[in-house]
């Protein structure tokens, strides 16, 4: 495989060959085609689609996170992001600084497994890492678990003692990168609404609950690989790396290629991964 090949390949799959999204229904089957993309493009994380790029039909002159506000095309793209999640088509994760990811219902659960902390009804205990929740966090969770969805002016009132704008958005977003709660709509004046994630999604959360850390990361393993056509390892292993951790991600990556589930291809002077090709009993046309 040529280097332009590779690129071409994405750019069919990614939307970027003209091919935009335009209606839910387009915005739909692209989440769903591709498993997994990023609202904005991330300069380190090269090997994703995004939804404002699908939604432009190139990668020209894409606006990332901070520069978006001046884009007339990503409010757009955002109503048919906020669109699939009402009606839950898709699934947003907090896991990377610049962007969110958003991911297909049925690829969801495999990120729950790996991201949660598997006791969604319980105040969280600790972040990525170890990392320490704060105490507005577990008030905030508290609020929601029991008043249900709520936007940030409620839960100020909620909670009392008038939280900044900062304190609030650092315990929602400490809360959401743990899955505990999730964005479920987005209203004019008063901005995003959030619910406790295993109320707002209960099937999803109990899909999620049943699957192993590795079976999550083998199926993810192969649905990015399938999505970025070819990626090298280095580019599997950053990414994952924001769910678990890179010598897990490596064992996963040895399991597949002994199973000839993944193999190696050259494209120009590099050497990537991608999902093996199928055997012919697979390819078989049934008529």
């Amino acid at each position: 495989m040529t280097e332009p090949e590779l690129q071409q390949q994405r750019a069919a799959k990614w939307r970027l060959d003209g091919n935009a999204i335009r209606t839910l229904e387009d915005a739909r089957s692209f989440v769903s085609d591709t498993g997994l993309c990023l609202m904005y493009p991330e300069r380190s994380l090269p090997s994703i689609p995004t939804l404002i790029g699908a939604y432009a039909g190139s990668d020209g002159d894409l606006p990332d996170a901070k520069h978006a506000f001046a884009d007339p095309r990503a409010q757009e793209a955002t109503e048919l992001m906020v669109r699939l999640l009402r009606e839950k088509s898709a699934y947003e994760l907090r896991i990377f600084e610049g962007t969110n990811l958003i991911v297909s219902a049925d690829l969801f659960p495999f990120f729950y497994s790996l991201v949660s902390d598997r006791n969604p009804k319980a105040p969280p205990k600790a972040g990525a890492q170890g990392a320490s929740i704060s105490p507005l966090a577990t008030n905030v969770f508290e609020a929601i678990q029991k008043h249900g969805p709520a936007g940030k002016e409620q839960l100020r009132q909620l909670i009392g003692r008038e939280p900044s704008n900062a304190a609030l958005d650092r315990a929602l977003n400490e809360l959401w990168s743990l899955l505990k709660i999730t964005r479920v709509d987005y209203r004019e004046g008063q901005g995003a609404l959030w619910d406790v994630l295993y109320r707002w999604s209960p099937k999803k959360v109990k899909e999620g609950l049943n699957i192993s850390g590795p079976e999550a990361i083998s199926a993810l393993l192969c649905r990015y690989l399938e999505t970025a056509i070819a990626a090298t390892q280095d580019e599997v292993e950053l990414f994952f790396s924001h769910l678990t951790s890179r010598a897990r991600v490596r064992e996963a990556v040895n399991a597949l290629l002994a199973a000839r589930e993944l193999g190696f291809v050259a494209v120009g002077s590099r050497t990537l991964l991608r999902l093996a090709p199928a055997p012919p009993e697979r390819r078989r046309i049934h008529g």
